[in-house]
């Protein structure tokens, strides 16, 4: 079975909120086409998309094409929101969780969902949370590297973990509102240099201030292969170690990676390796990107082109990995997705 863990939608009919609320941060999605249309922000063109970003029928054929049986839907980025009001973007995530839930229902063997929640007010981030798992049944949720400029390792976060951590919620943390945005805006250095950057410094707080250690069961993946965070945690362990009057941990950052998960998404089998060599092959789970500019394809290549790992610690990134990290029963996807395969094939043949 292979699993795309890190793909990403967004309804084809999301309201404008910049004409309801008066504010125009508010991305929206402006048709060009049937099968395209733009992301706008402030009136100017942030992300070009095409129908996949919103189709799941389109999705499915590029998964059948690309050997994918299941996508791990999740929002884009841009639609967090954190600086809105709670109630606004609540509004918004609400939209996007509920479309998230309905795709991942009418095609269960093919989808599963991560939900989003406004984490710029922790209780109602743990209501949208509980309604995300317990109510739409989603797999897990998706925040981002910050919220309004300050790391996850803020105290007013700190109960959003506690909760994620009791419920056994999975989360995936995905760049937004890179650092250092003044200084790549040409190249788009802020995809391929701010990202991975941004990444680095949410792992690096979430791990230095105490908070994996203070909630040792939390299950988080990192998104685009944990950025340059696997690169620089050596130079953490040595920061620990020269300023023991900085340390909030009983022991060095390198100690407390056991339970953090990677997307595979680094484009080159040694950058690959490297994960595997430092956190395991049983933490790094398949994804692409998709569907946007900058994905992997087919998802997974960097995977396959690997000659010096087994058969079964293939298998376990392509697929086993995200299965597990999400809490499902590979039993009942197995069943789910012959079950989607099989209405398919009798839809297409009576037609």
């Amino acid at each position: 079975m292979r699993v795309d863990f890190h793909t990403h939608i967004i309804p084809q009919d999301i309201p404008d909120f910049s004409e309801k609320y008066g504010q125009d941060r508010w991305p929206t999605l402006h048709q060009t086409c049937t099968c395209g249309a733009n992301i706008m922000v402030g009136g100017s063109v942030f992300r070009e998309v095409t129908d996949q970003v919103w189709d799941p029928e389109k999705r499915i054929k590029d998964m059948d094409r690309e050997g994918v049986d299941m996508q791990v839907l999740s929002p884009i980025p841009v639609t967090f929101s954190y600086w809105a009001p709670a109630s606004e973007a609540l509004e918004m995530a609400r939209i996007q969780n509920d479309f998230i839930a309905n795709t991942v229902n009418q095609h269960p063997g093919r989808f599963l969902g991560l939900g989003t929640v406004p984490m710029q007010d922790t209780d109602t981030a743990i209501a949208e949370m509980d309604r995300c798992v317990h109510d739409l049944n989603l797999s897990g949720i998706e925040i981002g590297t910050n919220v309004n400029g300050i790391n996850l390792d803020a105290k007013e976060f700190a109960p959003f973990f506690e909760m994620a951590e009791k419920w056994d919620v999975p989360i995936f943390i995905h760049p937004w509102e890179t650092m250092a945005r003044d200084r790549t805006p040409r190249h788009n250095f802020m995809y391929t240099v701010g990202m991975p950057s941004e990444t680095a410094l949410a792992a690096a707080s979430l791990i230095w201030s105490g908070v994996i250690e203070k909630y040792p069961r939390l299950k988080i993946c990192f998104s685009h292969g944990g950025g340059s965070f696997p690169y620089i945690l050596p130079r953490l362990d040595q920061g620990w170690k020269v300023w023991p009057h900085l340390r909030l941990t009983s022991h060095p950052p390198s100690y407390y990676i056991d339970n953090l998960y990677f997307d595979s998404l680094n484009y080159d089998p040694l950058n690959l390796q490297y994960l595997i060599d430092r956190f395991g092959h049983d933490r790094i789970m398949m994804g692409s990107d998709y569907p946007f500019l900058l994905r992997e394809i087919p998802p997974g290549q960097v995977i396959d082109q690997m000659d010096n790992i087994t058969t079964e610690q293939k298998k376990r990134m392509l697929g086993e990995n995200a299965i597990q990290f999400l809490n499902v029963k590979e039993k009942k996807i197995i069943n789910e997705l012959t079950s989607d395969v099989a209405g398919r094939e009798a839809s297409s043949s009576g037609n």
